[in-house]
């Protein structure tokens, strides 16, 4: 068993993102107290959006659910290496909640399967730590056209 989430991370291979810079007026992470709370992050890697579009079943020229899945991993890992940034990851206690925002075409209702890439990526490296509230939440457009956008609250020592 790891001895640090750092030991952790290396176990499973992952390797945390540089900070994304921000787009518009904020900082990626602030702290209050013993929490910290990260900005909206997207899913871009390497300083580029890794998909852009509106999330759907099945129409053609949108985003699948199981690719808006991936995004939100990659937006879950930008946000914890802005946590990172701030304070280090081995200052974590637990994740307390994430929120996920799925840019969604009219009908779709999966929101809460594409947060699971999130959400299941937290669980893998924090395991009974990672085990948070949520929100998935529905929204016509997101910054730049990302078909997700996803927020941390974490508690740290």
């Amino acid at each position: 068993m790891a001895s640090t989430w750092t030991d952790r991370l290396a176990e499973l291979g992952i390797t945390l993102p540089d900070v994304v810079p921000p787009v518009a007026s904020y900082t990626p992470a602030v702290r209050t107290g013993n929490l910290v709370y990260t900005s909206g992050q997207l899913p871009i890697v390497a300083g580029e959006l890794s998909v852009r579009g509106k999330v759907s079943d099945g129409a053609e020229g949108v985003v699948r659910p199981e690719a808006a899945t991936e995004a939100a991993r990659i937006c879950a890992l930008n946000a914890l290496a802005a946590v990172n940034a701030l304070v280090g990851i081995d200052s974590i206690v637990r994740v307390v909640k994430v929120v996920g925002f799925v840019a969604s075409a009219p009908g779709f209702t999966g929101q809460p399967q594409v947060i699971n890439g999130a959400s299941d990526v937290i669980g893998e490296i924090f395991g009974d730590a990672g085990v948070h509230a949520r929100s998935a939440v529905g929204v016509a457009e997101l910054p730049l056209g990302a078909p997700v956008e996803v927020e941390l609250i974490v508690e740290v020592a």
